[in-house]
């Protein structure tokens, strides 16, 4: 038994949705499908989850944009028509959406989460219709029927322990399930929605709770690169990589697969397959628990921006009782989460999401800091961006960071922070922004000199 998810530009339009029943055709193994809400169908175009923030935003104590609304209608009304479906699924989708707003409209934050939802929710019912249009046993699985429980937190859902007992009795369900991704039902009875990636997610709790044999993802790649074609022409594909590897990755900006998504199937080392919807006869990439070294010590390169880091120095810090635990009390009192903390004698750094510090929350940080911990300097580095090397091979292989100091050399970018975990399976860089992306192009020519230029 297998799960399949399909990702926002899997289920853009009438046309992907006829590549998704042949995928699930061929292969009867694949018993649950998660979806997306549509993505975009073309170059310019607009994500149908965009569409739905935006009727959110407009959504006032009376009205709304109907605009907006209409805009969200349209994209549904565009995939019924062209399957040729019964018409009263618009009739569904557009009571779907007056109830989420009638229940939500005084919240903003429930409000955004249940319109947000409503993408992946509408989308499964018209999948579910169109399989059972073609001769298929399919039915609809709605989070709440599935049993997937969760915390009450807007926008930041996590599932309850209790839920999978409850999702393995989905096994007893004839056919084909059809699952909405993305959200959950709190024991409030509310809409909550999981952080970015959150359809990745769900298709990770529902292969835990089912106990598949494989997660198969589906999005628009062939497999996932060892560093981004957006900066690198034709980098080397990779067949296989473990879930540290791919947590790592993920973390740094890989966008494929979200680093959150994996934690469901590593407890129960279910491998996970990332595959393309419009070339499924591709291998594709698999995630796995362990797997054997290629000659390669690293895998991958991948690079995140929207950093800053809050420094301080203070002399004799390091004999200081409890200074590191009252600095991160500070940023717990303040609703803010650290990355990483590098460190010397006299003087610790800490690198956090730049989004974090807004609405005064930097003065109030900063305040704090200089006031109950007495540090001499304080200052806030801003536009930094971390580089991640990563690769299972990396603490057998002498010379990994010399190559990468060197190569950071090469392309003129000043090394703002080093970070290694004691696991020796990643190393972090922090550089300016403006340095990121001639940074990695160096990194790659350094660790895959054979493949530039090629495609392994």
């Amino acid at each position: 038994m297998k799960v399949v998810k399909f990702g926002g530009s899997s289920v853009a339009s009438a046309t992907q949705y006829k590549k998704v029943a042949s995928i699930l055709a061929a292969d009867p193994e694949r018993k649950a499908v998660i979806v997306s809400t549509p993505g975009k169908r073309h170059e310019g175009d607009t994500k149908t989850t965009d569409l739905l923030i935006r009727l959110a935003e407009s959504v006032g104590e009376r009205d709304f944009d109907e605009s907006a609304f209409q805009a969200v209608l349209k994209r549904y009304q565009d995939i019924i028509d062209e399957l040729e479906l019964d018409s009263s699924l618009m009739t569904e989708v557009e009571g779907h959406l007056h109830e989420v707003i009638s229940m939500y409209r005084h919240s903003k934050d429930r409000l955004l989460d249940g319109l947000k939802a409503s993408g992946e929710d509408l989308n499964a019912k018209v999948m579910a219709a169109y399989l059972t249009s073609l001769g298929r046993k399919a039915t609809y699985i709605s989070p709440k029927r599935a049993g997937m429980i969760v915390t009450d937190e807007p926008g930041n859902a996590q599932i309850l322990p209790e839920s999978y007992p409850e999702i393995a009795k989905l096994r007893d369900i004839e056919g084909v399930l059809v699952i909405p991704g993305f959200f959950g039902y709190s024991y409030e009875g509310n809409i909550v929605t999981f952080p970015r990636g959150g359809s990745d997610i769900t298709g990770s709790i529902i292969a835990a709770g089912l106990d598949v044999t494989e997660y198969e993802n589906f999005t628009d790649v062939d497999s996932i690169y060892c560093v981004s074609p957006k900066m690198v022409d034709q980098p080397r594909e990779l067949k296989e990589l473990t879930y540290r590897e791919m947590r790592e990755l993920a973390y740094s900006g890989f966008s494929v697969f979200h680093d959150e998504a994996l934690q469901p199937v590593v407890h129960k080392k279910i491998p996970v397959c990332v595959k393309n919807t419009n070339r499924p006869e591709a291998k594709g990439t698999r995630i796995v628990a362990s797997r054997e070294l290629d000659g390669h010590p690293v895998i991958g390169i991948a690079s995140d921006e929207g950093f800053c880091s809050i420094n301080m120095t203070k002399y004799l810090m390091n004999r200081e009782l409890g200074f590191g635990r009252r600095l991160l009390e500070i940023l717990e009192d303040e609703g803010v989460s650290y990355e990483h903390t590098p460190s010397g004698i006299d003087n610790m750094s800490v690198i956090l999401r730049s989004h974090q510090l807004y609405n005064g929350q930097e003065a109030r940080v900063l305040n704090r800091i200089r006031e109950e911990l007495q540090v001499e300097e304080l200052y806030v580095e801003r536009d930094l961006a971390m580089i991640m090397v990563v690769g299972e091979g990396m603490n057998q292989t002498i010379g990994i960071a010399s190559k990468a100091t060197q190569a950071l050399a090469q392309a003129g970018a000043n090394i703002k922070m080093i970070n290694q975990g004691s696991s020796e399976v990643s190393m972090m860089f922090g550089v300016n922004v403006a340095d990121v992306e001639k940074a990695v192009r160096s990194l790659y020519h350094i660790y895959f000199p054979a493949e530039v230029g090629q495609k392994a």
